[in-house]
Formats: structure tokens, C-alpha cells, sequence
């Protein structure tokens, strides 16, 4: 019996306000659940700019609770007509004053099961992150949903593998890693990680970034959106350096039995020599 998923990454440009940003999401949703996708992955803060190009306390009217919030419940409505499984990244309001870059997780059902909150949270020019952003306090969740336990890690937390490592070993089958990152800083870096990523740890990654140049700053978002096997090896070809784009794969999940199989590499772990990785 087949095993494969079709899966979907949404690349945007900031269209100057957070209404039509959310609309053209939907719009790529519904099309993306016309060509038979089962799960897609926003791009990070996707119905905002990257604001985190500036330290300003207005940018804060952006926060939304999350499940309980409008944009939350629009895409429990919207994953629900399309059959679809959505992982939605806002900027999440827990209470007045306390905030978290944070992923939604929206079964194909409608259901809400749950939120990823980003725990590594950077502070260097032009992501001045930790103005915005607590640290997560949830962990690493993995998520059941209806085409399989699925994992969240936002944007600058590829350069750390222990959460990739505990995805895995919470049973992720694909981890999604939405995005906004610039050509200047890491674009050398974009095409190196998240294969090696989803190599070690042996699952599918779904690389996400935004496009374009926002008037924020000069950060270029340089897109290159993908998929990523066990194997390391794209699957199909990268999103456009510069445009808008859906992108739409199959993901043949019978790969990773196929990949443990030959690598074994969670069988040749030895956590017992690792304690000191711990130690602060």
C-alpha cells in the first residue's frame, strides 16, 4: 500500500497589511487543496512583516491568542472545508505583556491540536527577536494528525540540532522549519542545514521562507522554499530566489523505514557519554 503524502510550503510576499496577507494565505490553501495536498506550513509571523527589523513597541498590536484568537479560528475553518492539516506561525499573545513566536497546529478536521512555541530566540542586527519573543516553554511537541506525527522548528532554531534530535525521537515523520531569513546573513547556510537535519535525524523537513525586500530594512528574503528527504536530497526542485510561490510534493514516507533500515543511526546513539551537552 502507497504511503505518501502530498505536502504543501507557502512562500509569501508582504502585501502591506495583515488582512490581505491572511486572505492571499488562504487563497494559496485552497489551491494547494485543489492539487490533492493533505498538510501545508505558512511562513513564520506569515500574515505580518518581518518586523523584527526594528525594535518598536507598536509591532506588538500584532499578537493574537492562540487557539482562542481570530486568525486561529479562521484556519480551523478553513482546514476543515479543504481537508487539509495546517501549521499556522502568528505572533502569540499569552497575556498582556508576554508573547512567543508560536505555530499553530490545525488537524484536517478543524480540530486544534495543539502549539509549537520557538525556543531559541535570536538578538543580532536585524532580528532583534528578543524585544518581541519569551523563549518557548513547551518543549518540542510532536503532533498526531491525519497524515502522521508532524514536528514544528522555527527559522533560527536550525542552527541548533538538539531540537531536531528531539523531534525525532519523539516519532516526527516530518518536522517543518517556516521561516524569514535574509540573503546576506545565512542564504550559504540554507542549502546546508536542513538536508543534514533531516539526514541525521531521518525524517522529511519542509524548509519555508518569506520573499522580497520589506520597509522595514534592507533584509532580502531570499525564499528558495523546499523539501527535504532522509536522504538528504531535495525533493523536486526549490522555490523561485525572488517570487511568490506554492509548492506542492509527494512525500514517500516508506523512505524512512528504508533510510533507518541502512543507516541505523537512533539504534547507535549513545546517550550515556551526552551529559555534559547539558551541562550549563
Amino acid at each position: 500500500m502507497s504511503n505518501i503524502i502530498r505536502a504543501a510550503l507557502v512562500q509569501q510576499k508582504w502585501t502591506g497589511d495583515k488582512e490581505s496577507m491572511i486572505a492571499n494565505a488562504v487563497e494559496h490553501i485552497r489551491s494547494a487543496a485543489s492539487q490533492g495536498a493533505q498538510v501545508l506550513c505558512l511562513q513564520e509571523l506569515f500574515y505580518g512583516p518581518y518586523f523584527c527589523q526594528v525594535q518598536d513597541a507598536d509591532y506588538y498590536s500584532y499578537t493574537e491568542a492562540i487557539p482562542d484568537g481570530p486568525t486561529t479560528e479562521l484556519m480551523q475553518e478553513v482546514a476543515a472545508q479543504n481537508n487539509i492539516v495546517l501549521i499556522v506561525p502568528m505572533y502569540e499573545q499569552e497575556q498582556p505583556g508576554i508573547y512567543y513566536n508560536t505555530a499553530a497546529v490545525i488537524d484536517a478536521d478543524g480540530t486544534y491540536l495543539g502549539k509549537y512555541r520557538k525556543n531559541h530566540i535570536p538578538q543580532v542586527k536585524g532580528f532583534w527577536e528578543k524585544f518581541y519573543f519569551k523563549p518557548g516553554n513547551l518543549g518540542y511537541p510532536v503532533f498526531d494528525t491525519a497524515v502522521g506525527r508532524i514536528g514544528v522548528y522555527i527559522c533560527y532554531e536550525r542552527h541548533f540540532p538538539e531540537g531536531w534530535r528531539a523531534l525525532g525521537l519523539a516519532g516526527a515523520k516530518i518536522v517543518f522549519n517556516p521561516s524569514a531569513t535574509s540573503r546576506s546573513l545565512s542564504e550559504y547556510l540554507w542549502r546546508l542545514e536542513q538536508p543534514a537535519a533531516a539526514v541525521a535525524n531521518e525524517y522529511f523537513v519542509g524548509a519555508i521562507n518569506r520573499v522580497g525586500v520589506e520597509p522595514l530594512g534592507d533584509n532580502e528574503f531570499y525564499g528558495q522554499t523546499y523539501f527535504v528527504s532522509p536522504r538528504g536530497q531535495l525533493v523536486g526542485e526549490a522555490a523561485s530566489d525572488t517570487e511568490e510561490e506554492l509548492v506542492v510534493r509527494d512525500l514517500d514516507l516508506d523512505l524512512l523505514t528504508e533510510v533507518r533500515d541502512t543507516w541505523a543511526f537512533y539504534r547507535d546513539r549513545r546517550p550515556d557519554t551526552y551529559e555534559g551537552l547539558v551541562t550549563p
